[in-house]
């Protein structure tokens, strides 16, 4: 019996995986559909922010924006900007500009104080 091939593409979802150190646990945060704050995780978050489990007082509680669009292929595009954190954000050893927004591709590093996340799809 023969198998049929699909032709639909696999959609790649992205994710972040936060990497361990003495003030943060190592976590894996999934990047649904949708824009979304990072940071610091506190005891006011919303559905839209997605906080991490960390003692790193560097980090601001939305320190970072990511929005996760579908495009009219089916594929995921995945765009990082700084939401005007007080300690900024280093994207693969640059700060991020002010308004700057770059598209994430597997494995760019992000730090947000002294955490380091890593992207991947």
């Amino acid at each position: 019996m023969k198998r049929l091939q699909s032709n639909r593409k696999k959609e790649k979802k992205g994710y972040l995986t936060v990497t361990e150190s003495e003030e943060t646990p190592q976590q894996t945060i999934p990047l649904p559909e949708g824009k979304y704050t990072l940071g610091h995780k506190s005891s006011t978050l919303t559905e839209t922010v997605i906080g991490i489990v960390t003692s790193d007082r560097s980090m601001s509680r939305a320190h970072i924006c990511i929005e996760t669009v579908k495009d009219h292929n089916g594929s995921y595009k995945f765009y990082l900007s700084d939401n005007k954190s007080k300690n900024h954000t280093l994207y693969n050893s640059s700060y991020l500009q002010e308004d700057e927004v770059v598209m994430l591709k597997d494995g760019d590093e992000i730090i947000l104080g002294r955490t380091i996340l890593h992207f991947h799809e």
